[in-house]
């Protein structure tokens, strides 16, 4: 990977923490500058920057929600002035909770929707344009492995996440032939995300899992970066399924 986002801006947005911040690390490795995307804890943040200056390259970390279009400018307006233009974006923000059907409202449904799904749209439509005019750009868009397969228990989360691989597919058609977008569909993963679980729960979909182990970010990050990278340069609309098997498509 040394080199091969030379001369590249990126920006991830929930770059903090999980897969986000390996995402972020990684593509510092690899020579880009990046920008990350943070909610509330400054301090990680701070710590993800840090860590990739120590890679030799320019970093800023922004606070942000990315269910609000004015802060969502902002993000993108921050890292166009203190970085370039944007060449790469990596859209790994997020929210994760389960409820059972009768505990379920609206006020939830709406809040997943907005981070997962608007949020997803927001961030991509706020550096496509620019992308397109450059004649140069590459998105990829964090669904998961729950938008392929029924799950009771995430109404909410599954339905925006099905909508993100949706929108990957119209996106990369609608930006074709100069900018890419494929997306990532993790199975289980070692993040903060995760620990909604419980103990119980987590072992039984590690037990269901054929590689029989929860997935590291860094892993996820490989795929992302493959993603963003030359190597993957006939590849755009795709959802890439990363579950140590747990989900296999036809």
């Amino acid at each position: 990977m040394s080199g091969e986002f030379e001369g590249r801006v990126a920006l991830v947005t929930g770059g903090s923490r999980g897969i986000g911040r390996a995402t972020a690390l990684q593509l510092a490795a690899g020579g880009s500058d990046v920008a990350i995307s943070y909610g509330s804890r400054v301090g990680p943040a701070e710590e993800t920057v840090a860590d990739i200056e120590s890679l030799g390259r320019r970093a800023v970390a922004v606070q942000c929600d990315v269910s609000q279009p004015a802060q969502v400018d902002r993000m993108v307006a921050t890292t166009r002035n203190v970085l370039g233009p944007i060449s790469l974006m990596a859209h790994c923000g997020a929210i994760s909770n389960t409820a059972d059907h009768s505990e379920m409202d609206y006020d939830r449904f709406k809040e997943t929707i907005d981070v997962n799904l608007n949020g997803a749209f927001l961030a991509t439509f706020a550096v496509k344009d620019e992308m397109i005019q450059r004649g140069d750009g590459r998105i990829v868009l964090v669904s998961s492995i729950a938008a392929l397969a029924a799950r009771k228990m995430q109404i909410h989360y599954s339905t925006a996440k099905a909508g993100v691989i949706a929108m990957t597919r119209c996106c990369s058609e609608a930006f074709a032939p100069h900018v890419r977008v494929n997306c990532v569909a993790p199975g289980l993963t070692e993040t903060e995300m995760a620990h909604v679980l419980t103990d119980e729960v987590m072992q039984q979909l590690i037990d269901a899992t054929p590689l029989g182990r929860i997935g590291q970010p860094e892993e996820l990050a490989e795929v992302i970066c493959f993603l963003l990278s030359d190597r993957s340069s006939f590849m755009t609309g795709q959802t890439v399924v990363a579950s140590g098997g747990r989900i296999l498509l036809p």
